[in-house]
Parts: structure tokens; C-alpha cells; sequence
């Protein structure tokens, strides 16, 4: 190991500088630095959090112990990071770490890859760095959301979409992603008479990628994968559909080989994501199909093995809503708007900067300004693409504006802790998760990681 790498490494093996304005700086390395510079900064953030028990982490074999009865009812909330990503994965630890929780899941899907400017490697570096500097401790739960087929180019050039997913894929589990949803709902033709019919593109494929997965999952590594029999915002999903897609999926990959299958299985109950926006740029109110999911949570595990059934969708859901998942034993929901919505309406966001956003949002996405749709509409759909082009920015915020809506991100992600029992659960998670050590080869060496230029401005 090059000697200025080790110095650094083993600065930070004291706690308190983990957890120091010093982790701010590496991260900050990591993230906007020259290429050498930021395989540097990521090697050394993955190397202090693989020696300091923060290591990425598959969740199967917990959701398996769930759908077998073993543990406590609850349902592990997804949290999709896509803006202020440090500071919100703080919030998310901080109150991790308060209330003892060991289930949550931070996640990117595909299509947040490209609009939020964050590739795997950096979203996990982001995420070991923040559990990190809360010092939170335990396995991370880092998840591969939405690794959806594009149905559009899928009809026109098969193989070449679906090798474009095997490579997300690959970039997925080289970075530590190890939950990955795979999602082929997009390829479900209901136009088909039998309900077979209508899923076998949706399990043919998705049996497909999860031998993809097992064949390059790291060694000692299972990957939780899950699967998905209706397209979020579609037809809402039954237990017929659940059955068809599931003897078909385990009937192609028994074909296919001796391969582990998916521990999970996302349905449609109602929701959209994003939610239903009004007029006035307001979100609707959405009825949720809870007998359904309740339904298919419980044949997803009694029939097929499974953890049970995945809600999508429902960060704009009304406060009272999210303690019916547990009840309704939904394994996992995910939940994402919410939070970008609060660090974009918030009083603290400057409003040079809010005025810069909207206007960027009125030239770059004025193709996406559908007829009927008012103003509000328009930018509460839009401004998600302003997050990439915006990145820097945001991170540079005034330390003021970050704290105040890290603070109120907080209580909101320690409120959905609370209402979904996941607070407790940090023991039951040690008991069934243990990520082996994964150290990796050190890159070579360059100058602006001496320990001294990390130090400064202490």
C-alpha cells in the first residue's frame, strides 16, 4: 500500500475524525475532483468504511427470515436520494443511528442515474460517507432501483436494450450496489388473452437477468433482487397476475440453472410516482388498494418463499397512510419525491438560486410541457432535471440553508421510521446479515490526498 494512502487510512480509524469536517472534504474529493483525484478519495472512503463496519450489504437473507415468520413485522423504507445526496443520506443515518434502526434501504434508479448526475460508483461512495460521519454503524443497504427495460427500445433493438441493462448491471455490483430491482413490468402486454401470456416477456426476461446477477454477484455475496408484475402507475396488480408471473419466473430459471431467485416483488396497489399533480402544483390524493397488497404480501410468502410484496410510490402520501404498510406485511416501500420536494420548497433554498432553477427548467424542459398542464404542473414534473445541471450548486449551499433542511429531512425520515417499525431493528439485522470484509487494491497515488491537505481547515 503507497505510503501516503496508508498515513490517510489510518487517520481514519479515529471515530472522531470520521466524523469530522474532514470526511466533508474527502466526499467533496470523491465527488468533484480530477479523475485520479476521485479514485483516490472513493478508495479511501470505501476502505474506512469496509474497517470501520460501514460496508455495503445485500438485505436477501433478511427478507427471507421475514417471509418465513422469524422476525418482527416491519417494512423497510427505500429512500430514493437524488438531490443534496450527502446531506439527505445524513438525515437518513442520523436518524438511523437515534432510533436504532437497522432496516433502510438507500437506492438510484436508472433513470435518476442520468438526471441527478450521480453514476453507482459516486452514489455509493456518498452513502459510506454519510452513515460515516453520523457514525452509524452496520451493514449499508444500497439498492439498484428501477433497472428497467426501456419498452420502446426494447421493440425496436432487443438485444442491444437489454445489454445496455447487463452493463448497468455490472457497473451496479462493481460499485456495491448489491440490491438490484430488476424491472421488465415495462414488457407486460395486457392486449394478450391468458394472464401467462400477458407476463411472459415480464418473467422470460426478468428470469434472465437475475441468472445474469448470479453469475457476476461478488464472492460471498447474494444479491436481493427483486422483480415486478405491474408497471407503477398502471393497472393495479391481483394475485392471479402475482401467480402467473411467479410459476412462470421459477419455471424459466430452474431451465435456466441451479440460480438463487428474487426475495421480493413489487406490485401495483394505486400509486404513481411522483404522485398525481393538480393545477395548482399540489399532489392528489390517491386511494390504495390495501386489501390488495395486504393479499399479495401474503401469497408472495406463504406460496413463493418470498419477504413479501414492494409498495412503490408513496413519499406523497398523507402522513397517516404509511402505518398500514406494516400491518398490510408489505416488505419494503419505496419513497422518493417527498424529500426533493422539500429541499426545493424549502424557505432556506436561496431565491437567486430557486429563480435560476426555474427558468433553466422553462428552457431546457419546455418539450416536456404537456397540453392542459398548468405552470405548476409542468415544474413540479420538470425541475428533477435540474438536479444534475445543478449539483454543484446545491452542495455549495450556505452551511445555514444545509443544516435547517438536514434538520427537517430528520424528523420527517425518523417519523416514517417509526410509523413503518423499523426503529429497533438494528439487532435483528446484525443477526442476519455479517458482509465479509471486501478490501480492494489501492489506485495509484496522487499528491492532493496527503493527510495534511485533508486536515486543513480544521
Amino acid at each position: 500500500m503507497p505510503g501516503v494512502l496508508e498515513q490517510t487510512l489510518r487517520r481514519f480509524d479515529n471515530p472522531a475524525k470520521r466524523q469530522s469536517p474532514a470526511m466533508d472534504r474527502l466526499l467533496r474529493q470523491a465527488v468533484f475532483g480530477s479523475p485520479a483525484e476521485r479514485d483516490e478519495a472513493r478508495w479511501l472512503i470505501w476502505e474506512i468504511g469496509q474497517h470501520a463496519g460501514v460496508r455495503p450489504a445485500s438485505i436477501h437473507e433478511l427478507y427471507l427470515a421475514q417471509g418465513r415468520g422469524e422476525i418482527p413485522v416491519f417494512t423497510t423504507p427505500a429512500i430514493n436520494i437524488r438531490v443534496l445526496a450527502y446531506d439527505t443520506a445524513r438525515a437518513v443515518y442520523r436518524a438511523a443511528r437515534r432510533l436504532d434502526v437497522g432496516a433502510v434501504i438507500t437506492e438510484i434508479a436508472r433513470s435518476e442515474i442520468a438526471y441527478t448526475g450521480q453514476r453507482p460508483a459516486e452514489y455509493v461512495i456518498v452513502m459510506i460517507a454519510a452513515a460515516l460521519r453520523e457514525g452509524y454503524v452496520g451493514p449499508l443497504f444500497i439498492q439498484g432501483d428501477h433497472v428497467q427495460v426501456n419498452a420502446k427500445k426494447y421493440a425496436t433493438d432487443r438485444e442491444a436494450e437489454l445489454a445496455a441493462i447487463r452493463a448497468l448491471v455490472d457497473e451496479e455490483l462493481h460499485a456495491g450496489l448489491y440490491n438490484i430491482d430488476v424491472d421488465t413490468s415495462t414488457l407486460v402486454d395486457l392486449s394478450q388473452p391468458t394472464l401467462d401470456e400477458q407476463q411472459r416477456e415480464n418473467y422470460e426476461r426478468a428470469a434472465e437477468l437475475t441468472q445474469y446477477i448470479r453469475e457476476h454477484e461478488p464472492e460471498g455475496v447474494t444479491v436481493s433482487v427483486g422483480a415486478e408484475i405491474g408497471e407503477v402507475g398502471g393497472k393495479n396488480s391481483d394475485v392471479h397476475e402475482l401467480k402467473a408471473f411467479m410459476e412462470g419466473y421459477q419455471r424459466t430459471l430452474k431451465r435456466l440453472g441451479p440460480y438463487t431467485g428474487i426475495s421480493k416483488i413489487s406490485v401495483q396497489t394505486g400509486t404513481s410516482h411522483g404522485g398525481v399533480v393538480l393545477p395548482d402544483g399540489s399532489i392528489a390524493r390517491v386511494q390504495i388498494d390495501l386489501e390488495a397488497l395486504q393479499a399479495l404480501s401474503h401469497d408472495a410468502r406463504v406460496k413463493y418463499g418470498l419477504g413479501g410484496a414492494v409498495q412503490h410510490g408513496a413519499s406523497t402520501l398523507p402522513p397517516d397512510a404509511f402505518g398500514h404498510f406494516p400491518a398490510c406485511q408489505a416488505v419494503e416501500i419505496h419513497l422518493a419525491t417527498n424529500y426533493q420536494s422539500m429541499i426545493f420548497d424549502h424557505p432556506k433554498l436561496p431565491k437567486e438560486l430557486r429563480r435560476e432553477i426555474i427558468e433553466w427548467v422553462k428552457q431546457e424542459c419546455k418539450e416536456e410541457w404537456k397540453k392542459g398542464d398548468t405552470e405548476e404542473q409542468f415544474f413540479y414534473k420538470s425541475r428533477k432535471k435540474a438536479i444534475g445541471p445543478f449539483k454543484q450548486r446545491m452542495w455549495e449551499l450556505p452551511e445555514e440553508a444545509r443544516a435547517a433542511m438536514g434538520a427537517d429531512l430528520e424528523k420527517t425520515f425518523a417519523f416514517l421510521f417509526d410509523k413503518l417499525r423499523v426503529a429497533g431493528t438494528r439487532a435483528v439485522v446484525d443477526r442476519y446479515v455479517q458482509p465479509p470484509l471486501a478490501s480492494h487494491a489501492a489506485p495509484r497515488p496522487v499528491a492532493v490526498a496527503a493527510p495534511d491537505d485533508i486536515e486543513a481547515g480544521e
